[in-house]
């Protein structure tokens, strides 16, 4: 199977809720993220991709894991991916390839989630949210 390495933000709103994007001619909303370049560390890409897609300055909070999941939208693919708990230092707003994005309730069932979205990033957060609250 071949790999994809990506990295990828949990970015969450006051309401706790998860931002999501849908990159064009895509089905699937997936965390902001992208690709790793070539001796780019995932760290960096994370905070280009911010950038690039949403607009946004942002901070790292915590680095969530390394994780792998199925690809979204590349079929055959198996997806590496570095995902990390991230700030906003401002609102968000559409860029370069993003076609849609939205803030999605945890238990949202009408939205099609890619895998990491679904199997990671969500799970996550209920879990760091429950622990938050104790």
């Amino acid at each position: 199977m071949k790999l994809i390495t990506v990295a990828a933000a949990i970015i969450l709103n006051e309401q706790q809720q998860l931002l999501v994007v849908r990159k064009k001619n895509t089905a699937f909303f997936m965390q902001v993220g992208g690709k790793l370049e070539a001796n780019e560390l995932p760290e960096a890409t994370m905070l280009r991709e911010i950038q690039e897609e949403i607009g946004c300055e942002a901070q790292i909070e915590q680095f969530v894991g390394r994780f792998e999941t199925l690809a979204a939208n590349e079929p055959d693919y198996q997806l590496v991916s570095y995902v990390y708990y991230v700030e906003l230092n401002q609102i968000p707003h559409i860029d370069a390839e993003i076609a849609e994005m939205k803030w999605i309730d945890l238990d949202d069932a009408e939205t099609q989630l890619a895998p990491l979205t679904r199997e990671v990033a969500i799970p996550w957060v209920k879990k760091y949210l429950a622990e938050a609250v104790v």
